[in-house]
C-alpha cells in the first residue's frame, strides 16, 4: 500500500522528525511503500539547516532563504501532489488533530477516498 504520512510539526523540536523517521521504518518494514514530508524535506533542504529546538516555520524560512507563505506553499504542493496522485492511505502520527497540515492532508484524504490510519 502508497502511505502518506501525516502528523504534527510546527512547534516540535526538530519538527518531530524523529517520530516521522520511527513510523516509517515500522511502515515500511510492514511491507508499504510511504511517503515521509520529514524525508522530502530532508532531502530538499538537508537535515542541519532544518533543524530547529522550537519547530519554527519562521526560523527555518528564514534560513531557507524564503518569505512570506513560500515555504509552507511549497511543501503543501509536494505534499498534496502525492496524496492525489499516489497514495492509498494517509497513516495519522500523535497528535495529528492539533495540526493545520494534518488536518488539512486527512480532510484531502477523506474528500478523495483514501484509507485513513490512526497509528
Amino acid at each position: 500500500m502508497k502511505i502518506y504520512l501525516a502528523g504534527p510539526m510546527r512547534g516540535y523540536k526538530d519538527f518531530n522528525f524523529p517520530a516521522f523517521f520511527a513510523a516509517t521504518a515500522k511502515l515500511r518494514a510492514d511491507g508499504h511503500e510511504v511517503f515521509n514530508p520529514a524525508e522530502r524535506d530532508t532531502k530538499e533542504w538537508g537535515s542541519e539547516r532544518l533543524k530547529s529546538a522550537t519547530g519554527s516555520e519562521a526560523e527555518v524560512s528564514e534560513k531557507l532563504g524564503f518569505s512570506g507563505l513560500s515555504l509552507a506553499r511549497q511543501c503543501f504542493l509536494a505534499d498534496t501532489a502525492y496524496i492525489c496522485t499516489q497514495a492509498d492511505a494517509i497513516a495519522l502520527l500523535p497528535g495529528w488533530a492539533q495540526s493545520r497540515g494534518a488536518q488539512a492532508e486527512r480532510a484531502l484524504g477523506i474528500a478523495i477516498g483514501l484509507q485513513i490510519i490512526d497509528l
